[in-house]
C-alpha cells in the first residue's frame, strides 16, 4: 500500500463481476488519507470501526444511512448510490462513456451507458444543418 501512495495511486478491489484497477489520488484525498492513518498507526486499516478493527460492509451501510438522516434526506440512501453519483457525475463533466467504464471497472459497457441516457447535454453537439 505505501509503495502506491509514493506513486500516488490506490488499487481498488471490486467485487460482483466488475474489474479491480489502481486509481490516481488527487493531492486533498492523498492528505486526508494519510491524516486518517496517523490517526490510527498501529492498524493495519484505514478505515476501522469504533473497535479498531476493519469497517464491515454492514457498519459502512449503516453510517451512510445515519449521515443521509443527519443530512435531512428522507430517501433510503444506501452505498451502491455513491457509485451511481460517480457515474452520473463524470458523464455531467463531459467524460466518454469508454472511460466512465474503465474507472468504473465495468466489464460490460451496456452498465455504463445507463449513466448517458439521462444526459440531455449529449445532444448539444449535433449540426442540424439546415433543416
Amino acid at each position: 500500500m505505501h509503495a502506491l501512495w509514493a506513486e500516488r495511486q490506490i488499487f481498488i478491489t471490486r467485487e460482483k463481476g466488475s474489474d479491480s484497477g489502481v486509481h490516481p489520488l488527487r493531492d486533498d484525498e492523498l492528505e486526508l488519507l494519510k491524516e486518517l492513518r496517523e490517526m490510527l498507526p498501529d492498524s493495519k486499516y484505514i478505515f476501522v470501526s469504533e473497535r479498531g478493527e476493519v469497517m464491515s460492509t454492514d457498519a459502512v451501510r449503516k453510517l451512510l444511512g445515519r449521515l443521509a438522516a443527519q443530512a435531512g434526506l428522507d430517501i433510503k440512501v444506501h452505498c451502491h448510490m455513491m457509485r451511481h453519483a460517480c457515474g452520473y457525475y463524470l458523464v455531467n463533466q463531459g467524460y466518454n462513456t469508454r472511460e466512465i467504464q474503465d474507472f468504473l471497472g465495468h466489464r460490460d459497457i451496456k452498465h455504463t451507458e445507463k449513466y448517458t441516457k439521462l444526459n440531455a447535454r449529449r445532444f448539444l453537439n449535433f449540426d442540424w444543418g439546415d433543416l
